[in-house]
């Protein structure tokens, strides 16, 4: 058995799907591994991120499975899941040799491993459409649009280019306070992430407009709701508690 010790990175998790084809190794007999756990009777290998083996991977998957599915592995290693590398892995490795066709990737879900990433895609994929629909990006003083975040699934690469076609002449920035990443957009420029130090918040102060609106928009929904009428299980349905910390009216 060889194991691949990966960091939980999409460049470092397809250098080792690399590898794996470049040493010819069996894929039965192949682990690649988010944690330094020991295995026993294994051979571990301590993968380092390669962009160049990356990016040779990321045009032979876009190339014989075609954009969407490749979208698809992508969100799938967006999850937490600590298998979730080891599932792409073996879905990467059947759709080859099985010379699956573009777009088809996915279709045997009676596949273990292909069932488990499409799963994984699918939740983490949930997710960012959620993040869509209720990121309230708030005024600072200088006039940088900000909003927080707190994602179960490290989704703020798939946020940015949407908010970014959206606002493409403002300056803004979206923190996922959960891994302390920043989205950076400067208006009528390339979006980047930048990391930030550990345990470090950034001091925030709004702009009074800003403050203005917050007030009215938060009496305006609340002027809205019909008493009679609440339905709180469904709105808690609609919109997971854990979204409404970010949410301006809650």
């Amino acid at each position: 058995m060889t194991v691949y010790r990966c960091e939980d990175s999409l460049e470092s998790i397809f250098t080792a799907i690399y590898l794996s084809y470049e040493e010819d190794r069996n894929a039965e007999d192949t682990y690649l591994a988010l944690d330094e756990e020991p295995m026993l009777f294994a051979e571990d290998v301590h993968v380092q991120a390669d962009s160049a083996r990356a990016v040779k991977v990321i045009r032979t998957l876009e190339r014989r499975f075609g954009e969407e599915d490749y979208l698809k592995i992508c969100t799938a290693l967006a999850s937490t899941d600590a298998e979730k590398a080891q599932a792409v892995y073996r879905t990467v490795v059947k759709g080859l040799d099985e010379r699956c066709a573009r777009g088809h990737l996915f279709d045997d879900l009676t596949d273990q491993y292909v069932m488990q990433t499409f799963s994984l895609a699918r939740k983490a994929g949930r997710e960012s459409g959620y993040l869509r629909e209720f990121l309230r990006f708030q005024e600072l003083e200088n006039g940088i649009l900000y909003a927080e975040i707190g994602p179960k699934a490290n989704v703020l690469t798939f946020l940015m280019p949407h908010f970014a076609d959206r606002l493409p002449i403002e300056d803004f920035v979206i923190h996922d306070s959960t891994r302390n990443i920043f989205g950076i957009h400067p208006k009528r420029r390339q979006w980047y992430l930048l990391t930030g130090d550990e345990g470090e918040k950034p001091k925030l102060r709004f702009s009074e407009e800003e403050m203005e609106y917050q007030e009215l928009f938060r009496h305006f929904c609340r002027t809205i709701s019909i008493k009679a009428r609440e339905n709180l299980k469904l709105q808690r349905n609609m919109l997971p508690l854990r979204f409404r910390e970010y949410m301006i009216e809650f």
